[in-house]
C-alpha cells in the first residue's frame, strides 16, 4: 500500500503563491506517476500537474501552464506543487495521487483529461486552496 499525505493548502489573495506538499510512505517503489488533481464545488475532478517519476517528465493542464510547477524530492519521497499567480478559479480541493503506469504518456493523459480517474490507485485526503479576488 501507498499512503499519501498532503499539506500546504490555505487561503491567499489573487496573485499570491502557495506550495503544496505530498509525502508518500509505504510501498513507494510501486507508483511511477505522481500528480495533483483538483475538484471545485459542482465540478469534476481534473488533473492539474503530473510527474513521471522514472524520467522526471512533467505535464501540466493548460489552465496552469506557466504558473504551477510540479517537482519531486526522491530522498524525502515528497512531491511538491508550487502555485504562483493564483487566480480565484484555482479555488478547489487539491488531491495528491499516485499510479503505476506502463509508460509516461499515460501519466500525461491525466492532465489532458483522457485517462479515467479510476486508473489512479492511491489518493491523498486532499487539502483546500482558496483564492480570493
Amino acid at each position: 500500500q501507498v499512503q499519501l499525505v498532503e499539506s500546504g493548502g490555505g487561503s491567499v489573495q489573487a496573485g499570491g503563491s502557495l506550495r503544496l506538499s505530498c509525502a508518500a510512505s509505504g510501498d513507494t517503489y510501486r507508483p511511477n506517476c505522481m500528480g495533483w488533481f483538483r475538484q471545485a464545488p459542482g465540478k469534476e475532478r481534473e488533473g492539474v500537474a503530473t510527474i513521471y517519476t522514472g524520467g522526471g517528465s512533467t505535464y501540466y493542464a493548460d489552465s496552469v501552464k506557466g504558473r504551477f510547477i510540479i517537482s519531486q524530492d526522491n530522498a524525502k519521497k515528497t512531491v511538491y506543487l508550487q502555485m504562483n499567480s493564483l487566480k480565484p478559479e484555482d479555488t478547489a480541493m487539491y488531491y495528491c495521487a499516485a499510479e503505476r503506469v506502463f509508460f509516461g504518456g499515460q501519466c500525461r493523459d491525466h492532465v489532458l483529461g483522457t485517462r479515467i480517474l479510476g486508473e489512479i490507485q492511491w489518493w491523498g485526503q486532499g487539502t483546500q486552496v482558496t483564492v480570493s479576488s
